[in-house]
């Protein structure tokens, strides 16, 4: 930077942000009752003193409620943050002015976090610290012929994953570990895999300092990044090059390029800002009464239907219209895919903090022609106890299944009495969403995500154990719907280690066998433990990150679930966009699309409260695609199951979770042929026949 003054012009209120031009930079914030403004500009994210502070003037600086300013031959490579001053009457405005503290801005498309330190910002502001915005330019970035991959959400395998967490371990073998270069090098084994999109845990800038002190006392961090204060910027933390863009930028073409898509989990429904005891970042000392839900009783106090402390103001039109602008940013400028939207109940809440059936920034994201192909994806709930499964507002959200979740892990448990439950869910959970004209692919089905157990702590644990989280095993999920399998934690017992392996693929079979979209949790492939702890998400270390050696020690499980995302692959009436009626001469060749069966051929007994075996006949849904017939016995007991006969066709052994690797899942050519009209079937198991053409039939 010149050490003489930077020259200035009043500038221009549209748009906000930083925007660079051959002759300076115009510097504009939204700021409607600041009464004083400054604009602190810095050589570099180490400096310690700004180079020079502008002051701007409300007569010529102001156009509207946003405060501008251009500064001459200022250029890319700045570092920036504004000061206000204004009312501070909190119990009757809202309004939370402090002009000694620096603040981000909210359109800041990169930031610096070296010099934020979230204690000082708190109980000392004033002394400096504060996330910095970097001035950028629109870059001349080399996307090539890279474009959108558009799989069909009826034919995708999700795979949510940990950008930092998924490369940090000294086993992953990479270059570059932790960060989007990481990601690239792993990309070889995510296409081995056969998952179609990657789901990434908040990759928009977050708060790592955001922990209850408790957990701050232990070293520990926030490691998942639901502590969002940059809705523009990839979180630095993840580059290891100077413009975090162009790291994540080279991460999505790469990917692109494997024909894997790229959904972003969004965080929009709160800020790191957290209540009022929590430090002015941003949004606190611009127009804290606008971006925040505040108590009408008091407006000192925040609303919290989140559990972190503040929730966003979603659909105040300035609000709105800032979130879809960063949305559109990232499919226009990113070339990201879909989004899925954390707590996205809290998107709904009108100004008056109820839900609204037609919210304006849904709507304003559902009907965005640069958004028009991404991927929509709500967890349909907020931490206040609504919960919209099912009746999330709009026309083309997925949503995740947590019923799904549930009713699936009761039965692999053993719970008897709930085969009808089980059937919806493997159905596509039409009692949920069909009412309102959705479809099976509103469906995200999952059994396991990074909130709460991994598959492996499912079958290993009935209690969480998340004493290492500093804040006495009360965080974290009380109804987990695990069990152990006889023993609490690690065991070395054969009997209860063979089990759990079983229990494991029967869960992972019964994800793709189901109708809707599956996701996997990274490392459940491979039996990835966090010894019981259900609540993570400041587990910065190798309690949290993927261990690359349980590929080779995990194999045969690693085997099992590419197998079955191969078998979902190669069955498209597993992957059907309209719901199963079990009508006759639905499916194929004249058959029902599905028949449902006991142990005997006719329907099972619906309301026997001790079932725990249910098995269907799935017909092919294009030509020449052969009926597959499920049977899963999640009673402890062994069961002769009847096989139904289909002329034209005879069966063959595809899957048997009893059965020791490689005997569990079989490749077509090395499936043995069932030529008896009945299975013996054990108990706590899922057994797949896939049907083979019978040429005698000709």
């Amino acid at each position: 930077m010149n050490e003489v003054p930077f020259r200035t012009s009043p500038g221009r209120g549209f748009p906000p942000g930083a925007s660079v031009s051959a002759d300076g930079v115009n510097f504009s914030i939204f700021s409607r009752h600041a009464s004083h403004i400054w604009l602190n500009l810095y050589r570099s994210a180490e400096a310690r003193k700004p180079a020079q502070i502008i002051e701007l003037d409300p007569s010529h600086n102001r156009t509207f409620f946003f405060w501008h300013v251009f500064v001459e031959n200022a250029g890319p490579g700045l570092y920036y943050t504004w000061r206000t001053d204004g009312p501070d009457d909190t119990s009757v405005s809202g309004l939370r002015f402090d002009p000694r503290c620096e603040l981000l801005d909210p359109w800041a498309k990169a930031l610096s976090a070296l010099q934020w330190d979230r204690n000082k910002a708190t109980h000392y502001p004033g002394e400096g610290a504060a996330v910095r915005a970097l001035v950028v330019a629109d870059d001349d970035y080399d996307w090539g012929n890279d474009k959108p991959v558009r799989h069909q959400l009826q034919d995708s395998v999700i795979y949510e994953l940990h950008v930092g967490g998924f490369t940090r371990h000294l086993s992953s073998g990479v270059n570059e570990s932790g960060c989007f270069r990481g990601l690239i090098e792993k990309i070889p084994y995510l296409k081995s895999l056969g998952i179609t999109d990657v789901e990434l845990l908040p990759v928009m800038a977050f708060d790592s300092q955001d922990v209850p002190e408790p957990v701050a006392e232990r070293g520990l961090e926030n490691y998942w990044g639901y502590s969002p204060y940059g809705f523009f910027a990839p979180h630095p933390a993840y580059s290891r090059g100077p413009d975090p863009r162009r790291d994540f930028r080279d991460m999505v073409k790469a990917l692109h390029h494997a024909g894997i898509g790229v959904i972003l989990d969004v965080v929009f429904n709160h800020t790191a800002e957290g209540n009022e005891h929590g430090p002015h970042i941003h949004f606190k000392g611009l127009a804290n009464d606008v971006f925040y839900h505040l108590d009408p009783r008091d407006r000192r106090h925040y609303l919290d239907f989140t559990g972190c402390g503040n929730t966003v103001n979603c659909n105040h039109p300035l609000v709105a219209r800032l979130l879809l602008q960063s949305i559109e940013y990232w499919v226009r400028e990113m070339h990201v895919d879909g989004f899925r939207f954390d707590l996205a109940s809290v998107l709904t809440r009108g100004e008056d903090s109820r839900p609204m059936d037609y919210a304006p920034l849904l709507l304003g994201i559902e009907f965005s022609e640069v958004a028009a192909h991404t991927k929509l994806i709500a967890e349909a709930w907020d931490a206040s106890g609504t919960n919209q499964l099912g009746n999330f507002p709009g026309m083309r959200w997925a949503e995740w299944n947590g019923n799904y979740r549930d009713v699936v892990r009761r039965f692999v448990c053993g719970e008897p009495g709930i085969i009808g439950q089980v059937a919806s869910r493997i159905a596509g959970s039409s009692d949920l969403f069909s009412r309102g004209g959705w479809l099976p692919t509103n469906s995200i089905n999952f059994v396991t995500c990074h909130d709460g157990f991994t598959l492996q702590d499912l079958v290993s644990f009935n209690e969480k154990h998340n004493e290492d989280n500093g804040e006495q095993n009360r965080d974290g999920q009380d109804q987990n719907h695990s069990w152990n399998c006889g023993a609490e934690g690690l065991s070395d017992d054969p009997e209860i280690t063979a089990l759990r392996r079983r229990q494991v693929r029967n869960l992972v079979a019964i994800l793709f066998l189901s109708q809707g979209v599956p996701m996997l949790l990274a490392g459940d492939e491979v039996l990835r433990s966090q010894r019981g702890n259900n609540n993570a998400y400041c587990q910065d270390n190798e309690l949290s990150w993927m261990d690359w050696s349980l590929l080779r020690d995990n194999a045969d499980m690693l085997r099992f679930t590419r197998e079955m995302i191969a078998l979902r692959q190669r069955h498209p009436a597993l992957r059907r966009n309209r719901y199963l009626t079990g009508a006759p001469g639905s499916g194929q060749d004249g058959l029902p699309d599905i028949c449902w069966y006991g142990k005997e051929l006719q329907p099972p007994d619906w309301d026997d409260p001790q079932a725990g075996l249910l098995a269907f006949t799935l017909a092919g849904r294009v030509a020449a695609e052969p009926p597959l017939h499920v049977i899963m016995n999640m009673s402890p007991r062994a069961v002769s199951a009847a096989i139904p006969q289909i002329p034209g066709w005879f069966w063959r052994r595809a899957v048997d979770t009893t059965c020791a690797s490689p005997g569990d899942i079989l490749t077509v050519d090395a499936q043995p042929a069932v030529d008896k009209p009945r299975y013996q079937l054990n108990g706590r198991s899922v057994v797949v026949l896939e049907a083979v053409h019978d040429s005698r039939s000709d």
